[in-house]
C-alpha cells in the first residue's frame, strides 16, 4: 500500500501499529506513537488532526466574534466541515487507487486499516468538507464568502500542523534525493528521501501569515478564501516536484493536473469577485459630479 500511494493517514489510536513502531530502526527519529499510558495510546497524526482542530475552533471563534458571528455557528461549522472531509478524503482515495474494489463493495470507504483510516486525497477532503459548509450557510442565510474568508487562514494552518503528523508517522513522504536534507523512512525503504511533510508544514504556514495578514487589508469579500486556493495551488504544484507520486500524466503528477485546474478556478473566481465588487461601487459618467 504505501508503495501504490504516500497519503496514508493512521487514525489516532490503534493497537496494530504497535508492530511497525518495534520495528522501525532505531537511528531512525520518527515518532508514529507519541504516548502510551497503559493499553491506550496517542498516535502522532491523528493526534495533530486534533490540535489542528482544536486551533481552527479557537483561531475562527475570535475572527467571528469579533466580526458579529456566533460562535457556535463555528463550531457546527468546523464539526460538519472535518466529518464531510474525512468522507471525502476517503472516497476520493477509493476512487482514484481502488475503484475495482469500490465497485465490488461501496462501503470499504468507510473501512479502517491496521493504523486507522488508510489512504486520503487531500482534493477529495476539501470538496467533501466544503459541500456540508456551503448547505450550512445556505440555510443559515449567511454569506459564503464572508464566512469563508474567516475560516481560510486556518485551513492553511491545520493543514501545516497535520503535515507534522505525516512526517512523524512517516507518511507523504518525497522522492530519492542524495542531500543532506534527507531523511530514511523505515518503513517504506532505506533510501534518503525529501522530507516533503516538513517542506508543506513550513510553506503552509507561511500562507497561513499572510492570510491573516490580508484579512485586515481584504478589498471584497471572498478575497482570502480564493486568496487560498490560489496559495494553496501554486505550494503544490511545486512540492510534488520533491514528492514521491505513482501516478503521472505527461509529465505532470496527477496532483499537479488537479492543482492547474484549482489554480484555473482560483484566478477565474478572483476576477469574477473582484468585478462585482467594482461594479457594485460604479458610478455611470453621467452621474458624476
Amino acid at each position: 500500500m504505501y508503495l501504490l500511494y504516500s497519503g496514508i493517514t493512521p487514525g489516532i489510536f490503534s493497537p496494530q501499529a504497535n508492530s511497525l513502531v518495534d520495528n522501525c530502526r532505531e537511528d531512525i527519529t520518527l515518532h508514529p506513537v507519541l504516548f502510551k499510558i497503559g493499553s491506550f495510546t496517542v498516535y502522532a497524526w491523528g493526534a495533530m488532526l486534533s490540535l489542528a482542530v482544536l486551533l481552527a475552533l479557537w483561531g475562527i471563534s475570535r475572527i467571528a466574534r469579533r466580526e458579529g458571528y456566533d460562535s457556535s455557528m463555528v463550531l457546527d461549522l468546523v464539526i460538519l466541515s472535518v466529518l464531510g472531509g474525512l468522507i471525502g478524503a476517503r472516497l476520493a482515495y477509493v476512487l482514484v487507487y481502488d475503484w475495482p474494489g469500490f465497485v465490488a463493495n461501496p462501503l470499504i470507504v468507510f473501512s479502517i486499516g491496521p493504523g486507522g483510516i488508510e489512504g486520503m486525497i487531500w482534493y477529495g477532503s476539501f470538496i467533501g468538507g466544503i459541500i456540508p459548509f456551503g448547505l450550512y450557510i445556505w440555510k443559515k442565510n449567511l454569506s459564503f464568502w464572508k464566512v469563508a474568508d474567516m475560516f481560510s487562514p486556518y485551513l492553511a494552518l491545520g493543514y501545516a500542523v497535520v503535515r507534522v503528523g505525516c512526517f512523524l508517522r512517516g507518511c507523504c513522504y518525497g522522492n530519492i534525493t542524495s542531500g543532506p536534507w534527507g531523511v530514511v523512512f523505515p518503513y517504506i525503504d532505506s533510501f534518503s528521501r525529501y522530507p516533503t511533510q516538513l517542506f508543506s508544514s513550513a510553506l503552509n504556514l507561511l500562507l497561513f501569515v499572510f492570510l491573516l495578514w490580508l484579512y485586515k487589508r481584504r478589498s471584497f469579500s471572498g478575497q482570502i478564501f480564493i486568496s487560498y486556493l490560489l496559495g494553496y495551488g501554486i505550494y503544490r504544484f511545486i512540492i510534488e516536484f520533491f514528492r514521491y507520486s505513482a501516478i503521472y500524466i505527461g509529465p505532470f503528477t496527477l496532483a499537479q493536473v488537479y492543482t492547474l485546474g484549482l489554480l484555473a478556478v482560483g484566478l477565474g473566481l478572483y476576477y469574477w469577485r473582484q468585478r462585482q465588487y467594482a461594479n457594485a461601487f460604479y458610478v455611470p459618467r453621467s452621474r458624476r459630479s
